[in-house]
């Protein structure tokens, strides 16, 4: 017996360290899964880069060359493009009110999620399911233009840096929705304890639940602030000084009666979008913690 059990443990064959066995040619499972990973990984990339460098690719042609060869590479770039684009556009003062309005209308939206969202999430007002449709609900409603301009109109707000600040500002989208959902991972003993020390709502709010909800409320403002940037219906409706323009509407100055400028048009593209894309490479830390913490509230 003891000689067949030493000659069947010989005969088998010995796994390799990576989990393959010495006869075999199977390529081990994890790292078969790691390749499909990168291969998604870059095809996801190449799906997201391509649009900017294809717009890049256009900022550097000229009229004629863009007319001659649309998509091909461009041959003799034209770095005046963008000096062109920044003074045609107005975007040297431009600039600055987008950076306003953006500033003050995010922190107003962001602002709002946080006195919302949190008696929301905790259940400290009545209907907390209802509203949080609610929050749900106002994603997919159209702007009231109309009621807007009467609005501001009425309050004698119309062109109004404050007015429009003020519309953007509580157009707080998805803020309230995944701030509540990042409040529902915090623990309930925070709130009764801070009950038990005397604490009173809005100091508890400002000086516990902020610090905690920080990557969320970074994320509400960033969210906001992206959609502020890039706003320019409310801002053609809102405004008629052109002094008060924010950076978007600085794009129709390429637009023409028979053809636009498409050289000129996509280096003032890349202008405008270039703060959000350098922006995010600074904060995105904030924006995947924020999301994260609330999908798992």
């Amino acid at each position: 017996m003891s000689t067949l059990t030493s000659t069947s443990t010989a005969a088998a064959p010995a796994a390799t360290p990576s989990g393959r066995h010495a006869g075999g040619r199977t390529r081990p499972p994890r790292r078969r899964g790691r390749i499909w990973l990168y291969l998604c990984v870059a095809a996801v990339l190449v799906l997201f880069l391509f649009p900017l460098l294809f717009l890049a690719n256009t900022a550097l042609k000229s009229n004629a060359e863009f007319a001659s060869n649309p998509v091909g590479l461009v041959h003799s770039p034209h770095w005046s493009n963008f000096s062109q684009a920044w003074s045609k556009g107005n975007f040297g003062s431009y600039v600055l009110n987008s950076i306003l309005y953006t500033a003050a209308g995010a922190g107003i939206g962001t602002f709002i999620a946080l006195v919302m969202g949190f008696p929301v999430a905790r259940g400290y007002i009545r209907g907390g399911k209802v509203w949080r449709a609610v929050f749900a609900l106002v994603l997919f409603l159209p702007n009231a233009l109309i009621t807007q301009f009467q609005l501001l109109l009425r309050l004698h707000l119309y062109d109004n840096r404050l007015g429009y600040i003020l519309m953007v500002g509580v157009g707080v989208g998805v803020g309230p929705l995944l701030f509540s959902g990042f409040v529902s991972s915090l623990p309930r003993e925070l709130d009764e304890a801070a009950a038990m020390d005397g604490v009173g709502y809005w100091r508890y709010l400002f000086t516990f639940v902020l610090p905690l909800a920080r990557p969320a409320l970074v994320t509400c403002f960033i969210l906001q602030a992206v959609w502020i940037w890039n706003e320019i219906i409310l801002a053609t409706v809102l405004l008629a000084d052109p002094t008060k323009f924010p950076v978007t509407v600085g794009l129709y100055a390429f637009k023409g009666t028979y053809g636009n400028q498409w050289g000129l048009l996509a280096a003032a593209t890349l202008i405008v979008a270039a703060p959000l894309v350098i922006g995010y490479l600074f904060i995105q830390r904030y924006l995947v913690n924020g999301v994260l913490g609330a999908v798992k509230g």
